[in-house]
């Protein structure tokens, strides 16, 4: 995909890989670019800076997107790339327990990581069906290919998120539409933290949000499913997928290992 005069929306733009993404793709000569964010003053500082329209979005509530898409249609008209970037984590409440997250935190992951996409395409894909194109990015994270220690919720939604952006791709490939997941490990944004989970996702080192947005345009260009910016993930998942039970005994040692550093018992 050539981003050049194409209309693009992306949420969770206000902060970390959303608004470094914006800030790429506005160097590609966009024909419009909407900011969406819950932070609705965040966004409209972004939007100032790249010249894009800005809207508050909450995108677990399927109004709010909706509200968005048919205020970039209204100034633009139909829109190319949809980017799917919003997301945050919980951590487990108990480290020794994976099931120790509340039902509003599974409840909230589920929405905002899953559900958000579903949101998305419903209201898209009618439109990209007719005309023959479209396009979606959806931020997974490489949790949603192998796991995310420390967070149960996060897991969980992410892998699910990575399951419905196969089916988007496989369903809506012959209707020219196509899809990629961007799935980093520890990017430097205000979600990463310290802490067992910022260790594990941080083993590989940790990418500023700029290296990510480049790799991320690289691979529209390519229109590849898998953006990789740490390419030790591919690695990783052939591991997972030739030898399930060796992978997660390696993950326990793994988990074992930061937690000692951590000192968390």
């Amino acid at each position: 995909m050539q981003l050049r005069g194409k209309i693009v929306i992306v949420t969770g733009a206000a902060r970390g890989i959303g608004k470094a993404l914006a800030t790429r793709f506005a160097q590609e000569d966009l024909r419009g670019l909407l900011i969406a964010d819950i932070d609705g003053d965040r966004a409209a500082a972004v939007a100032q800076e790249l010249g894009a329209l800005a809207e508050q979005c909450d995108v677990s509530r399927e109004q709010d997107l909706q509200r968005v898409i048919e205020r970039a249609r209204a100034t633009w008209g139909e829109i190319d790339l949809f980017c799917s970037n919003a997301g945050f984590i919980r951590v487990d409440p108990d480290p020794q327990n994976a099931a120790s997250a509340s039902d509003e935190d599974f409840e909230r992951s589920w929405r905002v990581h899953v559900m958000a996409h579903v949101y998305a395409a419903r209201a898209l894909l009618p439109g990209m069906i007719a005309r023959g194109s479209g396009y979606f990015l959806n931020t997974v994270s490489a949790a949603g290919l192998l796991n995310q220690i420390g967070s149960a919720t996060y897991s969980a939604t992410k892998h699910a998120a990575l399951g419905f952006a196969e089916s988007l791709a496989i369903t809506h490939y012959d209707q020219g539409i196509r899809v990629s997941v961007l799935c980093p490990q520890a990017v430097r944004t205000e979600l990463f933290a310290p802490g067992p989970e910022g260790a594990a996702a941080a083993a590989d080192g940790i990418l500023e949000p700029e290296e990510v947005a480049e790799i991320t345009v690289a691979g529209l260009r390519d229109e590849r499913f898998l953006i990789l910016p740490h390419p030790q993930v591919l690695q990783y998942m052939q591991r997972k997928a030739g030898d399930y039970e060796r992978w997660i005994g390696g993950m326990v040692r793994f988990r074992r290992k930061i937690m000692a550093s951590a000192g968390v018992k």
